[in-house]
């Protein structure tokens, strides 16, 4: 059983009390009172959707450029050459490469959140995809981390663009801020991933799609809102 602080028992405790489904600035209302770290804590948004992830055609799969940003410094590897790759490194990319970067990869060396590519170089990437698939790294048009404009890719990725995918459960979780982060700038955030969200909707997946949504901070207990 995971061990879980005197502290969190005590915020899981008073959750159960109020277990009802509450409006997302009602929530985040909540979740700043659950902020008794000494840390400034990421908030994150969990859904479950009304997919099946067995079906190709169900997989949701997405990137959103949040209004307020994620909060934290983002490092950006750009799979590039030439031109694009220059283009790239003036835009702000942390990492810049083509063989090389696939060598790093290959070798075990992955320090960054987010891999953009040119559509150019998806030979090279490719065959990396059962290392940075796992990962949630896997350049993809459908993300839009496979792009002719890498610098604008680029650059909203630095300022917190965020991408997200279905796990095998049918989830997707997504970091939408930090706990100092004003209350409106957190609704606004998650409000921009939730309708978002809402509009990537497989056209295959039948009922209810949103089934449910969490918010909740690194250290706290789960708030239940309104889909």
């Amino acid at each position: 059983m995971r061990y879980r602080s005197k502290r969190y028992r005590g915020l899981a405790a008073t959750a159960v009390k109020t277990p009802e489904v509450v409006a997302v600035p009602e929530a985040v209302k909540r979740l700043k009172q659950y902020a008794t770290t000494k840390f400034n804590q990421t908030v994150e948004v969990s859904t479950n959707l009304g997919i099946d992830p067995r079906q190709s055609d169900q997989n949701v799969r997405g990137s959103v450029a949040l209004p307020h940003g994620i909060g934290k410094t983002v490092r950006v590897a750009v799979f590039a050459k030439g031109d694009s790759a220059e283009l790239a490194r003036a835009a702000g990319a942390d990492i810049v490469g083509a063989d090389d970067l696939a060598q790093q990869i290959k070798a075990g060396t992955m320090n960054f959140d987010v891999a953009l590519a040119t559509p150019d170089m998806m030979g090279l990437v490719g065959p990396l995809g059962r290392i940075l698939g796992p990962r949630g790294l896997m350049p993809s048009p459908r993300s839009g981390t496979v792009t002719t404009d890498i610098v604008g890719a680029v650059k909203e990725f630095k300022a917190g663009k965020i991408e997200f995918r279905n796990d095998k459960g049918g989830n997707v979780a997504a970091p939408v801020g930090k706990l100092n982060f004003s209350d409106e700038q957190l609704v606004e955030n998650i409000n921009a991933f939730l309708t978002h969200l809402k509009s990537l909707k497989p056209t295959a997946a039948k009922g209810t799609y949103i089934k449910s949504v969490t918010i909740s901070a690194t250290m706290s207990p789960g708030i239940r809102v309104l889909a």
